[in-house]
């Protein structure tokens, strides 16, 4: 069998199963990564296991996403995150050091390991040739735990990439291409593998930039082979101990296949408000900006940021937009300082802003209401900015600096010579600003620091044999986890406090849903397809299951956010016929009988209409573990039901 990367990573890390299509395997996950809009729950339930140590190979936590400390919840939270790492030996990056994905690439990440992360873009690691996955919390702390990692074998796509990029195009247009080509809802179920040829002309942040966001492909991972370039990365990181090569096998299969030719592609452009509205650049240049970001989780690196920079030099930003740049990490920073870069960022006029996500989470740079706003950021979802009526841009680093000097979207070849970038021989950065674990025997004396936000976690009760419910909401297609529970610096500070923050759930399409949902005590919540893309967040899960949802009804659910819903006890089903969408109207009331027996053993349940006298079919596509979970209320419920026994 001539078999591809990513099967040969998964079948070395196999605890149980074996690769079957469709068929759910265990395997072992060697590195962890939270950050801090998801850590404080997983060190809570990781707490809850009654651990006094991490079992993983590696394990760190981030602060990257709450960084700005408008009051004292979020500096609370970084004391608690600080302290739970030095209890449980756990290596720790403080705020500002920079952002979870580039830091992990350059200070841990290594060919043919095994991540999981408790964000939907640890994918990026794929840079290097790892299996790294986004996921809920609580499968987070689970690994933690020593625990395996369950996943269904996945449809893996090889991807042929042929010849070299044109000047003034980049990493970023390949999978702008890829979401044009496939959508938001065309990796669900799937690994993308990147091979051939033109492989071999990208770096591996290059490759950071296409692995990051497969994540809005809504695929399960992204695969690089481990070559020369990730060679190259890694020993001018200090790092070259931890290299070795590793690719699919010659005329290795693959589910489905695609092929770019690079030589192809043009400068893309994702529209508003979606990152699949793709369009060439060219097809809506004129479009005047109000502001230019540059950086965050994607398009990070020293590259990218000098790319700008040698295009800013002896220039000035258009008068009224604001340029901003997020480098990803102090690394990044401080070798862009050492070549100069930012002295010509600060000729231009430019804003450089702390390491971390910043805008792209909604935390601060916020744009102007109803203005364009072009960012090299991996989403922009309505509202996601923090400005309801916005309309941003997804963009490579060149076209974004090209608005920024033109002051309205402008096709990046209009520049002139492009730049040539040549990277430091070895990368600077301060070894003592990441904290180490701390050896086991000074761990006892740690004590974990909580702050007055930090609220205990709610006790969830087991799923009832009988239900009936109200459709408290229908919803369309391709809903995401951000119009379940907004990001931003209004509401991330209460991650920590469930009950606060569930009040801000579903505000951004229905500000009366809360209070709907507190009157009736819960129901159920009607969407269409890919329901749930986008953020791993599990407080998408968590708010309305404490709120009192018990089932969610869909066309179909986007990976992360399924799981996090099975891990807290809500019930997703998927309508057997896709048309009954249409008779399930808000303020339908459903009633279920059965439901138990249903989930013990069934592969389908029906609800009856009430007032209409009309059932409805729905699927229940569970694995018998998930179904365990179901019938206990939640994954946290199972396990302590499980010890119990023992």
């Amino acid at each position: 069998m001539n078999r591809c990367l990513a099967r040969k990573i998964i079948e070395a890390h196999i605890v149980s199963g074996k690769w079957e299509p469709g068929a759910e395997v265990a395997i072992r996950i060697d590195h962890t990564l939270t950050q801090d809009a998801t850590g404080t729950l997983v060190f809570l339930e990781f707490e809850s296991l009654g651990l006094d140590s991490v079992k993983t190979e590696l394990s760190a936590s981030y602060i990257d996403h709450n960084i700005l400390q408008t009051d004292y919840r979020n500096a609370d939270d970084h004391r608690f995150l600080m302290t739970s790492a030095l209890k449980f030996g756990v290596y720790y990056s403080p705020p500002g050091n920079g952002v979870s994905h580039p830091v992990h690439m350059e200070r841990f990440g290594a060919p043919g390991k095994t991540l999981l992360g408790a964000d939907s873009h640890t994918c990026t690691a794929g840079a290097l040739g790892m299996l790294a996955i986004g996921t809920g919390g609580l499968d987070v702390a689970l690994a933690m735990a020593g625990e395996p990692f369950f996943l269904k074998v996945p449809k893996v796509m090889g991807v042929k990439l042929t010849k070299k990029l044109k000047p003034w195009v980049s990493s970023k247009d390949v999978i702008l291409e890829m979401l044009r080509r496939h959508t938001v809802k065309g990796g669900v179920g799937k690994i993308i593998e990147y091979w051939g040829p033109g492989v071999k002309t990208l770096s591996a942040t290059d490759r950071a930039t296409i692995a990051n966001m497969g994540a809005e492909l809504g695929a399960t991972a992204t695969v690089f082979p481990s070559d020369e370039m990730t060679r190259d990365f890694l020993e001018r990181h200090g790092r070259v101990k931890d290299w070795l090569p590793l690719e699919a096998d010659p005329n290795a299969v693959y589910d489905e296949e695609d092929e770019i030719d690079l030589s192809t592609l043009v400068p893309l452009i994702a529209c508003p408000s979606s990152p699949d509205n793709v369009k060439r650049v060219s097809e809506i240049e004129g479009t005047k900006v109000a502001q230019v970001i540059v950086g965050s989780s994607v398009n990070f690196s020293y590259r990218d940021l000098m790319i700008v920079c040698k295009a800013l030099r002896g220039k000035t930003a258009y008068p009224g937009v604001s340029l901003e740049i997020n480098p990803g990490s102090r690394s990044v920073l401080e070798n862009i300082d050492r070549a100069g870069g930012t002295t010509l960022l600060n000729h231009s006029g430019a804003r450089v802003h702390q390491s971390g996500c910043l805008g792209c989470i909604g935390m601060g740079q916020a744009p102007p209401t109803k203005a364009a706003s072009v960012r090299t950021f991996p989403r922009n979802f309505k509202g996601r900015s923090g400005t309801d009526d916005d309309f941003v841009y997804l963009s490579s680093p060149e076209t974004a600096v090209a608005a920024a000097l033109y002051g309205q979207i402008t096709d990046p070849r209009k520049l002139g010579p492009y730049p040539r970038i040549v990277e430091p021989k070895k990368y600077e950065y301060n070894e003592s600003i990441i904290l180490k674990p701390l050896p086991p025997e000074q761990r006892a004396s740690v004590e974990i620091v909580r702050g007055p936000n930090i609220a205990p976690f709610p006790n969830f009760d087991e799923l009832p044999d009988e239900y009936e419910g109200t459709v408290l909401l229908k919803l369309g297609d391709n809903i995401s986890t951000d119009d379940i529970l907004p990001a931003g610096n209004r509401v991330l500070p209460f991650r920590s406090n469930i009950p606060k923050i569930s009040e801000f759930a579903f505000e951004r399409l229905d500000r009366s849903f809360f209070k709907r949902c507190v009157e009736r005590g819960g129901g159920i919540i009607a969407g269409g397809e890919n329901y749930g893309q986008g953020s791993s967040r599990e407080h998408a899960a968590i708010a309305p299951r404490y709120l009192g949802i018990r089932i969610k009804i869909a066309k179909s659910f986007a990976r992360i956010h399924r799981a996090n819903l099975v891990n807290f006890g809500i019930l997703p089903l998927v309508f057997a016929d896709p048309s009954d969408y249409r008779i399930i109207e808000q303020g339908s009331s459903l009633w279920f009988r059965g439901l138990r027996g249903a989930v013990s053993s069934t592969e389908e349940i029906s609800a009856l209409i009430k007032g209409q006298e009309r059932a409805v079919r729905f699927t229940l596509a569970l694995s018998q573990r998930e179904r365990s979970y179901i019938l206990e209320g939640g994954l946290l419920n199972y396990i302590r039901k499980s010890n119990n026994r023992k």
